[in-house]
């Protein structure tokens, strides 16, 4: 396989969210050697699209996505027209950033609903009308499965096949993003990997699945730390035609999110042989 470099690593902001700005992510990121950065639209609005762009590329850093677009369910029009205005939005910052991609977390259930089938619906048909922007502006759009636990409030798009499945029926300009924490367990993985070859695999988020693990959002663990072959995932990657960045993203309360972020960016480094 590929090595892996600092220069092919990436920040996910969401890793030292509660420490830093993403203009102290950015200079953390060059200052660690770490080659590439995927913001999150919260931080982003701190900062400032004109300024973030500015400061990225001053500092030579690949945006490997913005996090995030997609939510599409809602309960009626008027919300499904919401939605999808800000994910043109989102669009649209993801273009001044230069970024490979816009990552798409589907959405769960409106509210007062228990129709997941109709949530998947509304879904494809929120894809569908945003790729009407992002196909003429060379966007792509990265469709993240989320651990079945979350099909409810943040994602119906759950398995890896769902999502290829998807970008069957939607067709160009919309591929998948592979975040181990949340399809490691999935005994068809390798195979939807390879399905979705070069083209689709535009994202590859790592991080650890904690055994035991104490908060299902906000305790992932650093790469080594938990129980993901993260590797041999890679090496599917890689096989399937991948190779591009390793993005870190790691959400955890009592962990990292407590140290100080040099520490935090200084351990993703040093935990390259995990991934």
């Amino acid at each position: 396989m590929d090595p892996v470099t600092p220069a092919r690593l990436s920040l996910n902001t969401a890793t030292v969210r509660e420490q830093w700005n993403l203009r102290e992510c950015i200079e953390g990121c060059a200052r660690h050697g770490i080659g590439g950065i995927s913001p999150w639209r919260d931080k982003l609005a701190e900062c400032g699209v004109d300024e973030a762009a500015r400061l990225i590329a001053d500092h030579g850093l690949t945006v490997t996505g913005l996090c995030r677009g997609g939510l599409f369910p809602a309960a009626d029009a008027a919300g499904r027209q919401a939605a999808l205005d800000d994910n043109r939005r989102a669009l649209d910052e993801a273009l001044a950033l230069g970024a490979r991609c816009l990552i798409l977390v589907a959405g769960g259930l409106p509210e007062g609903s228990k129709d997941i089938a109709d949530a998947r619906a509304q879904v494809r048909d929120g894809i569908a009308a945003l790729l009407d922007h992002a196909r003429p502006a060379g966007m792509p759009l990265a469709i993240e499965p989320l651990h079945p636990m979350y099909a409810a409030g943040r994602a119906c798009v759950n398995t890896l096949k769902q999502a290829n499945d998807l970008c069957d029926a939607l067709g160009q300009g919309v591929g998948v993003a592979v975040d181990v924490y949340h399809v490691w367990w999935d005994p068809e993985l390798e195979y939807e990997i390879l399905r979705a070859g070069k083209d689709r695999l535009l994202a590859f988020h790592v991080c650890d699945w904690l055994e035991p693990t104490r908060d299902m959002l906000l305790d992932r663990g650093m790469m080594g730390d938990g129980v993901v072959d993260i590797p041999r995932i890679r090496g599917w990657m890689e096989a399937a035609g991948y190779h591009g960045f390793a993005e870190v993203e790691i959400f955890s309360a009592e962990t990292w999110w407590k140290k100080p972020a040099d520490e935090v960016l200084a351990t993703c480094v040093e935990r390259l042989s995990f991934v």
